[in-house]
């Protein structure tokens, strides 16, 4: 952890420091305001943001900075397969980009569930930042990926993109 409040002294040149822990309620409308304001994610209604923070805390992570929400990763362990740990959204601030959070969140969440051996997560084709997240992150990990599409376009009555499921696993 010592390295990354090295690397956001760059950002930040007053004291920082970061935090990784699980959200709690309090959490809620700080994870729908990153979400709304990465510009990427799709958005749920705040009740939702409040209701993971409650129900899904242990599969999920906070990052703080300085005391404030930075960023989370939301995840649950799937039901049907309980070896794979699900990642729902990932979020970052826009001031703490390029700092390698959400990495180390990824990393923090799959670390606290040794019993999954596989992460899945979706994504469309067009979210470059994602898809170098997720094959960075099972490139430190020595895990092979598999990518299929899980929900086609014509799957989603509002109009959506493709999302393919990337399954990284097993996990070393």
């Amino acid at each position: 952890m010592q390295n990354l409040e090295e690397e956001l002294k760059h950002i930040h040149p007053t004291e920082t420091t970061v935090a990784l822990r699980e959200p709690t309620v309090d959490d809620g409308a700080a994870m729908w305001r990153l979400a709304r304001d990465s510009k990427t994610l799709d958005l749920n209604s705040s009740y939702a943001y409040l209701l993971w923070a409650r129900d899904f805390a242990r599969t999920s992570v906070i990052v703080t900075v300085d005391g404030e929400p930075a960023g989370f990763v939301t995840g649950y362990v799937r039901p049907d397969e309980p070896t794979t740990l699900m990642i729902w959204q990932v979020a970052v601030d826009h001031a703490y980009r390029g700092q390698r959070l959400a990495s180390r969140m990824l990393a923090h969440l799959a670390g606290q569930h040794p019993g999954c051996t596989h992460v899945e997560t979706t994504i469309t084709s067009d979210n470059t930042a994602s898809i170098a997240l997720f094959m960075s992150f099972a490139s430190a990990q020595g895990a092979p990926v598999d990518v299929r599409t899980v929900f086609p376009a014509e799957a989603f009555p509002d109009g959506h993109d493709a999302e393919l499921v990337f399954r990284i696993g097993p996990l070393s």
